[in-house]
């Protein structure tokens, strides 16, 4: 089981592409659809085809961790919320989350509401993060 294309296209859609390198609003280097790094300083630029294959090699990391962290069987959408998760809080953030202790316990039904206390950076309720944890639910809830 793998990330799908419903995962690529939230993450685009979250993300936007830049091809020159900046901070994001926490301050944290960012390019292409959302890469950090220690390879990501000022100045950085990247192509088209430089952000997309760059995306996938994070989507698989992030999607691999999701894979190892749960221990209950989980749909497409579910894996794809939790993908999208990883990639934009961290695979360390979901290890240590109250989000993956009720999933791995059976209680994938207050999934949502977990996913919705993730909206805050830098200490402040971001409305593009309120925005993603609410189309990471529809992906949680999709039934096809």
């Amino acid at each position: 089981m793998t990330y799908s294309d419903d995962c690529v296209k939230l993450v685009k859609d979250s993300e936007g592409c830049s091809l020159r390198a900046y901070r994001d609003p926490i301050g944290i280097w960012t390019i292409g659809f959302g890469h950090t790094g220690p390879e990501v300083i000022d100045g950085l630029e990247w192509t088209v085809a430089q952000a997309c294959a760059q995306l996938a090699a994070d989507l698989q990391i992030a999607c691999e961790g999701v894979l190892k962290l749960v221990h209950v069987s989980i749909t497409q959408g579910q894996l794809d919320a939790l993908t999208d998760f990883a990639f934009n809080e961290g695979i360390g953030q979901l290890r240590n989350s109250t989000l993956l202790r009720k999933l791995n316990s059976g209680y994938r039904d207050e999934v949502p509401a977990e996913l919705e206390r993730w909206v805050f950076a830098g200490g402040k309720k971001l409305p593009g993060l309120i925005a993603r944890r609410q189309r990471e639910i529809g992906l949680w809830t999709k039934t096809t």
